[in-house]
C-alpha cells in the first residue's frame, strides 16, 4: 500500500479557501469536491462515517453525545473507539497487508483504536480538582517522547476561552515527529483550529483573517513535509460553518410545559434525565428528545413542531430517510433552520445554573456548550480574577475556574444541519481523481481508500 496522509482541518469550506493562499494554491493542482451535508453534521459523527465508510444507523455514532438509556446519563466526548460499530479503514487495510500501520494523530474515539501509533488529549484529573494537561498515546513511550521534544499537550489552547493555533501546531509537530520515528502507512492528523474561530465570529473572513493565515501555515508545514517523503496529503473537512444568531433553548421549552425533572443541590439546579418524562441532548444544530413518559409524545412532537428555530422534527421514518435509525438516537430529532443553534440550558434564572455551567466542563455539561470558548464579557475583571484563580492551582489550592457567561447569543457560527450552500460545504481535496465534484460522506473513505491501493 502507499505511504498516504489525510489533514482534517475543521470547518474548512470552499468559501474559505478562498482566502488561503497556500491550500487554494494546492487545491488548484488537484481535485477538488465538495461533500454533502450529513445528519448529523458534527465532528465524531462525520469522522466515524469517513473512517467506517457507513452512515450513523450502522456505526451508532449520532452525535458528539447522547442518553445512555441503560445508565440514565447524558453522555458526551466519550474517547474510546469501541462506541464505533463495525470496522474501520485500517481494519480493511490490516488484513490485507500485514505490513500496513496506521498513526491516528487526535481523530475522535481513538483510544483502543487497533492502530499502531496514535496521539489524543487525555487530561489528568486530580483529586483535589485540579485538571493537568496531559496525551494518551500508542505506544505509551509516545507521549513521553512527544512531551520530551514539545512539551505538554497545550489543553487550555485545545478548547476554552484561550483556544488558538498553539494546539494545532502542537499536533502537526507531533505527527511529524511520529512519521520520522515510525514511518506509518496511513497517517490521520486531526487540525481544530478553525472550529473555535468561525463558532465564536461566524463566516467573517476579514473578521478571521489572523486565525486563516495561521492554520494555511501549518497546512504548508505538513503538506512540505509528507511531499518530501513522496506523499501528496489529501486534505479534507467535516463540515462547514455558517452564521447564526438564534440560540434555540429546547430544555427551557419542556420545563416550561412540566416535562423535565429538576434536582436542587445547594441551592443549583441540576437536570435529571431518568426521572424526566422527555428532555432535550442538544448538539450543535441537532437535539436528541428522549422519552422516558410515551403518553406524551403526540403532545411533544406538535410542541416542537412550533417552536421557533426548529426546522424539521424527524420521528421513526424521519430518521430512517437520514440515517439516524439507531438505538442511540433520540426517539424524535430536531434539526435547527439556517439561523438557528440548540443549547443545553435548562435552568429559568441564571442564579440557580449549575455550578458546572460557569466552567469548561465538556463531560458534566449535557449537552454541547460553545460558548465555552469565551469569557465572561459582562465582567470587566474577568481576566484579573481568571489570573488570581491560575495562582491558587499553581499554589495547590482548589479552585473553580467560573469564568464562562450564560449567554448564548455570544456564538455567530455553527454547524450539524444539512446546509444548503455548497460554498458552505466540507470539501475533499486528493491527488487522485475525485468520481464527482460533489460526494456524500460514505464516498471520503473511498477517496481515502483509494489512495492507499492506487485503484
Amino acid at each position: 500500500m502507499r505511504k498516504t496522509v489525510v489533514l482534517d482541518v475543521v470547518g474548512l469550506s470552499a468559501s474559505l479557501l478562498e482566502h488561503m493562499p497556500f491550500l487554494k494554491g494546492y487545491a488548484q493542482q488537484r481535485h477538488m469536491a465538495t461533500v454533502s451535508p450529513m445528519l448529523p453534521a458534527v465532528t465524531t459523527a462525520v469522522q466515524s462515517t469517513y473512517l467506517t465508510g457507513e452512515w450513523p444507523s450502522e456505526h451508532g455514532i449520532v452525535g458528539n453525545g447522547w442518553y445512555d438509556r441503560t445508565d440514565c446519563e447524558i453522555k458526551f466526548w466519550k474517547q474510546s473507539n469501541k462506541l464505533v460499530e463495525g470496522p474501520k479503514i485500517w481494519d480493511k487495510a490490516k488484513h490485507l497487508d500485514p505490513s500496513f500501520t496506521c498513526a491516528q494523530m487526535c481523530w475522535w474515539y481513538n483510544m483502543y483504536a487497533n492502530v499502531d501509533y496514535s496521539l489524543t488529549p487525555r487530561p489528568n484529573y486530580l483529586s483535589d480538582g485540579r485538571k493537568i494537561p496531559d496525551c494518551y498515546t500508542t505506544p505509551d513511550t509516545l507521549r513521553d517522547y512527544l512531551t520530551q521534544e514539545l512539551g505538554p499537550f497545550p489543553l487550555f489552547n485545545y478548547w476554552g476561552p484561550t483556544a488558538n493555533i498553539k494546539s494545532s501546531q502542537w499536533i502537526a509537530d507531533a505527527s511529524i515527529l511520529t512519521d520520522k520515528r515510525y514511518d506509518p502507512t496511513l497517517t490521520l492528523i486531526y487540525l481544530p483550529h478553525l472550529d473555535y474561530c468561525l463558532q465564536k465570529f461566524g463566516q467573517d473572513p476579514a473578521g478571521i483573517a489572523k486565525e486563516l493565515k495561521e492554520i494555511d501555515a501549518v497546512c504548508q508545514q505538513l503538506i512540505t513535509y509528507y511531499q518530501q517523503k513522496g506523499c501528496d496529503p489529501i486534505v479534507l473537512s467535516e463540515y462547514g460553518i455558517t452564521n447564526v444568531n438564534n440560540p434555540v433553548h429546547i430544555n427551557r421549552v419542556l420545563r416550561e410545559e412540566g416535562l423535565l425533572a429538576i434536582r436542587v443541590e445547594r441551592g443549583l439546579e441540576l437536570l435529571d434525565p431518568g426521572a424526566s418524562k422527555v428532555f432535550a441532548v442538544s448538539d450543535h444544530q441537532l437535539a436528541h428528545i428522549y422519552f422516558n413518559d410515551p403518553s406524551c409524545f403526540r403532545r411533544v412532537r406538535e410542541l416542537l413542531e412550533k417552536v421557533p428555530g426548529v426546522q424539521m422534527v424527524l420521528d421513526r421514518e424521519g430518521k430512517r430517510e437520514h440515517h439516524l435509525n439507531h438505538e442511540r438516537s433520540g426517539d424524535l430529532v430536531l434539526v435547527a433552520d439556517a439561523n438557528s443553534w440548540f443549547t443545553y440550558y435548562y435552568w429559568l434564572d441564571d442564579n440557580k445554573a449549575p455550578d458546572f455551567a460557569r466552567i469548561v466542563d465538556i463531560h458534566r455539561k449535557p449537552g454541547y456548550d460553545p460558548v465555552e470558548m469565551f469569557m465572561n464579557p459582562a465582567d470587566p475583571l474577568i481576566k484579573l480574577k481568571a489570573a488570581a484563580k491560575l495562582l491558587k492551582k499553581k499554589l495547590g489550592f482548589r479552585y473553580l475556574m467560573n469564568v464562562i457567561p450564560l449567554d448564548a447569543t455570544l456564538i455567530k457560527g455553527s454547524h450539524g444541519r444539512l446546509e444548503e450552500n455548497p460554498a458552505n460545504h466540507a470539501v475533499v481535496i486528493s491527488k487522485t481523481s475525485l468520481a464527482q465534484k460533489q460526494l456524500q460522506a460514505i464516498d471520503v473513505y473511498d477517496v481515502i481508500w483509494n489512495q492507499l491501493t492506487g485503484e
